[in-house]
């Protein structure tokens, strides 16, 4: 299963962003999708995660970042606004399913960069 990022960019703090990932090849199921991020320097972290509707957000973007789901295109978003100099990374996603034939799968997406300018 491939994943395809795009939506980061450049943008001044206060300001809005919206990420995409799409999930291609032979999926059965997904079960889990995810947003991490890894800043120049630090340990790649968690974003975000949602599953059959529950979400869950790390503390430092909740309240601020939303993360959906479209099934029917095997697509996660991340909606951010009120983005902050300190949310500037690269931006990854996740997704966690059962593949055909059935088998799990852990897949990646490329990485898209996110800058926030101050």
């Amino acid at each position: 299963v491939q994943l395809q990022a795009s939506g980061g960019g450049l943008v001044q703090a206060g300001g809005s962003l919206t990420l995409s990932c799409a999930a291609s090849g032979s999926i059965f199921s997904i079960e889990v999708m995810g947003w991490h991020r890894q800043a120049p320097g630090k340990q790649r972290e968690l974003v975000a995660l949602i599953s059959d509707g529950d979400t869950n957000y790390a503390g430092s973007v909740k309240g601020r970042f939303t993360i959906s789901r479209d099934n029917a295109k095997n697509t996660v978003y991340l909606q951010m606004n009120g983005l902050k100099p300190e949310d500037t990374a690269v931006y990854y996603c996740n997704i966690r399913g059962i593949g055909r034939p059935l088998r799990t799968f852990n897949s990646w997406g490329q990485g898209t960069l996110v800058t926030v300018s101050s």
